[in-house]
């Protein structure tokens, strides 16, 4: 018996490292065994195209199957002629396609009749690859320091990810609860690790020098900053701010003391010399924290993602469920930084409005009886 022609690389570059065919492949020779065994039952299948199979290969044969006329059953019972022509019409794509192969396939298939189940098989491991290309687009775009607008560029990958987690979910509605069991991978440090620890600084030096600044980057969080110091010395600065409480490097030492922010490694002294040296614009400062964020962020969710695509474990309702969780993060940041970047809208300015003059009256105005008369 003819042994399996190895999984190739498909479409996006996704191939087995292993050397073992993975239960995949398996599901998609009983669905070409099925369809070379009774072509009629292409009509059973749906969801399924050529880009749906991990091979360029079985691609090729079921764009020949699925292009050519079906053969009369009869004659198809007896004769070899549509195989041959199926063959032909494959090798144009794949040379390396021979007939014992579709033998092989046809042998591989359990039962025709299953060709649904095959081909769903088929379709929930195509929505893994779906979900692992997109994913991995957007972490390769977070990391293109070549991009001249970075942000616009990532939640565009954000959007096309998106469209990716609802177009499988049109094809698997998900079902309630079900999230994915893969751990999600640990955080990774950015390679500007040293620069953004800089900026965090000087954001809470000019907030420090600039109090009154602080209302105008109200979108800014505590989880934008990259140190926990830091943002645990945000959150002492806006609660005074809140507070009307004085604002100056010794009050929000007090503050972070009151809540156990200090600690051997953040001494008083490092605080205060931290918070006495002041940039001048509070609000650019803060749109590069909340920049540097998002891309944190995006990296985190696309990575995130990656992991539970490639868990082959998770079915696709997991997948579906756990991608919307993530991209529901990124969201909101998402609408922070619209806030941040927007310019309000000009304020019209015109002649007041006229009121409508009332009916002249004579009478006086009635008085409210405040109590009732007694008899």
């Amino acid at each position: 018996m003819p042994q399996p022609a190895p999984p190739e690389a498909d479409a996006d570059g996704h191939h087995d490292t292993t050397g073992r065919p993975q239960p995949m492949f398996h599901a998609e020779q009983a669905l070409l065994g099925a369809l070379l065994l009774d072509p009629h039952r292409l009509g059973d299948v749906t969801g399924i195209e050529p880009r749906s199979f991990s091979t360029a290969m079985h691609a090729a044969l079921f764009t020949a199957i699925s292009t050519l006329p079906p053969p009369d059953p009869a004659e198809h019972a007896t004769s070899a002629k549509w195989l041959d022509q199926v063959l032909a019409v494959a090798r144009e794509q794949a040379r390396g396609l021979t007939a014992p192969y579709l033998h092989t396939l046809i042998r591989a298939c359990p039962w025709p009749r299953h060709a649904p189940a095959y081909a769903r098989m088929v379709e929930a491991e195509h929505a893994h690859r779906r979900l692992e290309t997109a994913a991995e687009r957007l972490v390769r775009t977070v990391h293109d320091t070549s991009l001249p607008d970075p942000v616009r560029a990532v939640l565009a990958e954000a959007d096309h990810l998106a469209a990716v987690v609802e177009d499988i979910a049109a094809r698997f509605p998900p079902r309630a609860g079900v999230l994915p069991r893969t751990p999600d991978p640990p955080p990774a440090l950015p390679s500007d690790h040293a620069e953004a620890v800089e900026e965090d600084q000087l954001l809470l030096a000019t907030a420090t020098a600039h109090p009154a600044d602080i209302e105008s980057v109200r979108w800014l969080v505590p989880e934008d900053f990259t140190h926990p110091l830091h943002a645990g010395l945000w959150q002492c600065l806006t609660a005074l701010a809140r507070r009307h409480e004085p604002i100056d490097p010794v009050t929000i030492l007090w503050e972070a003391q009151q809540r156990g922010l200090l600690d051997d490694s953040s001494a008083p002294s490092d605080v205060l010399h931290l918070l006495a040296e002041p940039a001048l614009s509070l609000e650019h400062w803060a749109e590069r924290t909340l920049q540097r964020s998002l891309l944190a962020l995006a990296d985190r969710t696309g990575r995130r993602i990656e992991a539970y695509a490639r868990d082959p474990a998770n079915t696709p309702f997991q997948l579906i469920t756990g991608a919307r969780r993530a991209l529901a993060d990124l969201g909101a940041i998402r609408t922070r930084w619209h806030h941040a970047t927007t310019p309000p809208p000009p304020q019209r300015s015109g002649p007041a409005p006229t009121t409508r003059a009332g009916p002249l009256t004579t009478t006086a105005p009635r008085t409210a009886h405040t109590a009732r008369a007694t008899r």
